[in-house]
């Protein structure tokens, strides 16, 4: 009974952390400083059921978007939020503090990849052929690095976080 009461209180503080992390995105910050692409992550590490990872995940998202407002291409980003957690989910065992860095590159990289062609597909600042594909992808780097920022910074604290709570509960 113990043992279930441990998995029940690590998966409330696992579920707390990612609603705070998400609903952080209420705070005014620089663009693209948020911590989506860490809570796609770090949601594939702390749940064990992929379908507990997106649930959480797109309620967190939807949570925060109806505060800050819905906009064309959102389905872009969640798409690619969900995408990065079916990935991530896939090799939540390899997840730790060396790989962490390289994860939050490659979380950033699928969601720059796949919101930004999103944007590029909805919006009418682009030609709808390579060249206004390519424009896009180019005009949005500056974007990118604070996203990979971002990315990397809210990961290893939500990791830190996990292990703190782990080791302070066990």
């Amino acid at each position: 009974m113990q043992n279930l009461s441990k998995l029940y209180n690590k998966e409330i503080f696992s579920i707390s952390l990612i609603f705070v992390l998400a609903l952080s995105r209420l705070i005014p910050h620089p663009p693209n400083i948020t911590p989506i692409i860490a809570v796609a992550i770090m949601s594939s590490f702390f749940f064990k059921n992929i379908y507990l990872s997106i649930v959480v995940l797109l309620t967190s998202m939807f949570l925060a978007d109806i505060f800050i407002g819905f906009y064309d291409g959102i389905f872009f980003t969640y798409i690619s939020l969900v995408l990065i957690t079916f990935v991530f989910f896939k090799i939540n065992n390899k997840i730790n503090i060396k790989s962490l860095f390289i994860f939050g590159f490659f979380g950033s990289l699928i969601f720059y990849l796949v919101s930004n062609f999103g944007f590029w597909l909805v919006s009418d600042i682009y030609e709808k052929n390579i060249n206004g594909l390519i424009t896009c992808y180019i005009l949005a780097i500056p974007f990118f690095k604070n996203t990979l920022i971002s990315t990397i910074v809210f990961s290893y604290a939500a990791f830190f976080a996990n292990n703190f709570y782990s080791k302070k509960t066990a």
